[in-house]
Parts: structure tokens; C-alpha cells; sequence
């Protein structure tokens, strides 16, 4: 038996449907499934918020009998239990399959630990389904807040990078999609308010302590900002950060030596490739991902002619390079008795 047909007051308006459609075959070459079109199916991640409520309406309608959705279950609040239930509901009225994924978070940062919480069961949750991606629904709106909050930090080109419409879930090779990239939270509303479903809110996206809700209200009361235009400077810094790395790997190529203990960097490159060569150096001695401003700091020592320290990696100048080594390791004392 195939899945029950979805509730008609639940469809979206034809163009938005069909914009929707334009733009998941622009980044999903999957779905055409090599020339059998419309056997692959995609997996959608929906919090019950309006964003990701927005999303699955719009992919129901626009892949009929193609979509799975997912809520993600933190246990975090009180209420999230009921509201992955609400979507399990409405996926029912849609004839979408649904699974609730409850997850425990690991204490520390509780957004990171969450979020990577969250992206480990969507994970577990597309290869058990055989499903060919995932969506989520990261908009507009969402590029631009995290653009000037970025801005704000003295953020550099890697940082200030927006959001891929296609990029890859964390630690795996699933397709990780955004359909909706280009389309603003008021756009997503006006899909909910017409199919009149009743989306869950989160009391944190109003709560003044986190710096995006703040931003948020900033944005909303000046109406001068193109918040569109915002994302789209933030998808050209991604484009510029692509070409940085591109160089950084050729300057890699070319310009960095092993040695027998450690890295030599003889560097060709203008500052921004160059800093991008030396977090590489770090790491790939078994160093920890390097805080931008640490690594501007070691640059900045090293053009001065002095040695430097980063982690637990000694960096030297020598003969018109630097030589990367691990700090030797000093005995420790004995204490006579």
C-alpha cells in the first residue's frame, strides 16, 4: 500500500512549489537518480519550528511520495517531546513518514554539543533509510544575521563565509542540502500562514542573552538593510574563501617540506594564504585546530625573525623559512627521599 494522499489544505501555492522544485534539482542532482527520475528520496529534518515546518510543507509538495522527515528530540525542554509528536501529526495529514530521534547531549557547550548530537542521529537516521540527503532549513535571513554577527567579532574571510547550498553532514558523506537558501523568513511564514498550521516557537529566539536574537531585532527595525542582498554578499565571501583555500593548498604544495622532525615553510604567498598554511602546519603535526587570532599572532613573530611557540609545536626561522617541530618533552625532577 502506498502512503495516504496528503491533505489539500495543506499545499502550498503553485509558485511556491515550483520555486522550491527549481531550486532542490539545482543542488540535488541525486534526485534525477541517474536518468530513473523519481525513485531517490530525501530525508527533511523538522524541529516544528516555522522555518523547518516551511520546509517540509513545500518538500511534500514539490517531491510527492519522496520525503521523510525527521525531529531530533534534545530532552532539553520540557516541551520538545510534544512537539516532535505535533510534527509526527502532521506528517501524517502530509503522508510523510516520520521518526522521532531522541538523543542525550553531552555537557560543555551545550549549542556545539547539541548540534553534533543532533547531526549524529540525522546521520544514523538517512543510512538506515537509504535516503539520498538531507535538508534543513537555513534561510536567507539566517546567512545575513550570521554575516554581521561575524562582522561585529573582527571576523576574517574564513569566518565571515556563508552557509554552502550543498555541502556534506558533519564526519560523513550524506548529502547535506538547503533548499531554501535563498528564500527570507517571511517568505517560509507566508507558507505556513496559508496551509494554517500552527508551528512550534522556541522561547530562545526571543531570549536578549544570545547575540543572534539580538541581531534579529536589529535587523527588523532597520529597514533600510536588503537582508537578501546581505546573504548574497555572505554566498560571495564563500566563493572568495573557496579560491583562498584553493591557493593555500597550491602554496602547500610548493612551498611546504618535510623534515626529520617536523614542517619547513618557505612561504611565497601574500598574508592571507600564508595564515591559512600555518593552521595547516599545526594540524597536520597533531596540533588542535588554531584560533584565527593565534595564528596572526605566530605570523606576526615569525616576520619579526623570532621564534615562536603555538600549542605544543616550536616554530623557528631558518635560512628564509620556519621550521615547525614538537617541543621536546623535559624530564621531570626526581626527588631524592
Amino acid at each position: 500500500m502506498g502512503s495516504p494522499a496528503p491533505d489539500p489544505g495543506l499545499v502550498p501555492a503553485a509558485e511556491a512549489v515550483e520555486r522550491f522544485r527549481a531550486g532542490i534539482e539545482a543542488i540535488w542532482p541525486e534526485g534525477d537518480d541517474a536518468g530513473d527520475r523519481g525513485s531517490a528520496r530525501l530525508g527533511v529534518a523538522v524541529s516544528g519550528g516555522p522555518d523547518s515546518v516551511a520546509l517540509l510543507l513545500l518538500a511534500a509538495a514539490a517531491l510527492p511520495g519522496r520525503v521523510e522527515a525527521a525531529t531530533v528530540d534534545h530532552g532539553l525542554r520540557a516541551e520538545s517531546a510534544g512537539e516532535a509528536a505535533d510534527v509526527a501529526a502532521l506528517c501524517a495529514r502530509l503522508g510523510v513518514s516520520h521518526a522521532t530521534l531522541s538523543v542525550t547531549v553531552a555537557s560543555g557547550n551545550v549549542q556545539a554539543e547539541a548540534r553534533a548530537a543532533r547531526y549524529s542521529a540525522l546521520a544514523g537516521w538517512v543510512a538506515e533509510r537509504e535516503l539520498a540527503g538531507l535538508a534543513t532549513a537555513h534561510h536567507a535571513d539566517d546567512q545575513a544575521e550570521t554575516l554581521l554577527m561575524r562582522l561585529n567579532r573582527g571576523s576574517g574571510v574564513a569566518g565571515l563565509a556563508g552557509t554552502r547550498a550543498r555541502g556534506r553532514v558533519p564526519e560523513t558523506a550524506i548529502p547535506l542540502l538547503r533548499p531554501v537558501l535563498d528564500w527570507l523568513r517571511s517568505e517560509l511564514g507566508e507558507v505556513i500562514a496559508a496551509a494554517g498550521v500552527e508551528a512550534a516557537q522556541d522561547p530562545s529566539n526571543s531570549n536578549d542573552r544570545f547575540d543572534r536574537v539580538r541581531m534579529r531585532k536589529a535587523l527588523a527595525e532597520a529597514d533600510w538593510i536588503d537582508v537578501a542582498a546581505v546573504a548574497r554578499s555572505a554566498e560571495h565571501l564563500a566563493d572568495a574563501d573557496a579560491a583562498l583555500e584553493w591557493m593555500a593548498a597550491l602554496e602547500w604544495r610548493s612551498c611546504v617540506k618535510k623534515e626529520p622532525m617536523g614542517l619547513r615553510y618557505r612561504p611565497q604567498a601574500p598574508r592571507a594564504i600564508a595564515l591559512r598554511v600555518l593552521a595547516r602546519c599545526v594540524t597536520e603535526l597533531g596540533g588542535e585546530e588554531p584560533r584565527g587570532s593565534a595564528v596572526a599572532r605566530l605570523l606576526d613573530t615569525l616576520r619579526e625573525g623570532r621564534p615562536a611557540s603555538i600549542g605544543e609545536l616550536v616554530v623557528r626561522p631558518n635560512a628564509g623559512g620556519w621550521s615547525f617541530a614538537k617541543a621536546p618533552v623535559r624530564a621531570a625532577k626526581k626527588i631524592k627521599g
